[in-house]
């Protein structure tokens, strides 16, 4: 059950309109790693946890914390956009028409009547394939962290984009929320460890002895970079809890080149030809 509670979380109030960065702001509301992802991911993975208790909590208590950020950008994004200009002529050097024309994202106007809508910066609609939702806690919070890893860098990319005061408060308590985010996420991680929930590899309760050992401490060195196998992935102690080393080896070929039988004829695919059959197409070219 939800409800709704007019007041903001925080305040969403630029000091002039600027419907060219209300166009940037679309990124982090509609983008990949934007608040309606975040917001729909921990959601959903939150309703469909079947571990009840704290991780389960947890999740739905972030997922609506993201709701009201969605809303505050969107607010903003409002606030920008207004008095944005309908036309070239329009748009001149007054506050009300900041930000030049030419710049402004049509849609705005044209289909949303001077509000934002669930899309990136680019025009292209927000979508559900943004979001993860695995039933894998360990590697659902995993995947938490880097997309908020994501979206703290974009914001902090729109912070030196703007010089309007309230447009950076706003992008201020974005970037502490995400920097909060990112340690909840990484500690939730530990969390699950110390409570002996899916560790690495994930899924841990896959059986190891299914794999091939020669593969599974293994860096492939497929680059000629001569620094490739420099790093802590290919030496020292598995991070698996086992007592293998990571190490090194070059790629290497381990099964014959492939050779496919024909294809069925009603698939009216190019039947094999003969090899000797191009050899000699190739001298009575050369004839």
């Amino acid at each position: 059950m939800f409800t709704h509670t007019h007041a903001l979380q925080f305040e969403a109030k630029p000091d002039g309109p600027d419907p060219d960065f209300a166009r940037k702001m679309q990124e982090v509301l509609g983008g990949q790693w934007g608040e309606m992802t975040v917001a729909t991911q921990y959601l959903l993975q939150g309703w469909n946890c079947r571990l009840p208790g704290k991780y389960k909590d947890m999740l739905l208590a972030i997922g609506t914390e993201e709701l009201a950020h969605v809303e505050m950008i969107v607010t903003m994004i409002d606030r920008l956009l207004d008095h944005a200009p309908l036309k070239p002529d329009a748009a001149d050097r007054t506050k009300e028409a900041a930000a030049g024309y030419g710049q402004h994202n049509p849609q705005h106007l044209i289909a949303n009547g001077s509000g934002a809508s669930y899309m990136d910066s680019m025009g292209n609609p927000w979508t559900g394939a943004y979001v993860t939702a695995s039933g894998n806690l360990y590697a659902d919070f995993s995947y938490n962290a880097t997309a908020e890893m994501q979206g703290r860098l974009q914001v902090a990319r729109l912070w030196n984009m703007t010089d309007d005061p309230g447009v950076k408060d706003l992008l201020r308590f974005l970037l502490t929320r995400d920097h909060m985010h990112q340690q909840q996420w990484l500690a939730a991680m530990e969390e699950l460890k110390s409570d002996g929930l899916d560790g690495v590899p994930v899924p841990e309760a896959f059986p190891l002895e299914e794999e091939l050992p020669e593969f599974a401490y293994t860096f492939i060195d497929a680059s000629d970079g001569p620094d490739a196998a420099a790093g802590r992935w290919a030496n020292g102690p598995a991070l698996d809890g086992t007592d293998n080393v990571l190490t090194s080896a070059p790629i290497a070929a381990h099964a014959d080149a492939p050779i496919l039988p024909p294809g069925d004829p009603r698939l009216y695919g190019t039947p094999p030809v003969p090899m000797q059959g191009l050899l000699q197409k190739a001298k009575d070219a050369l004839t």
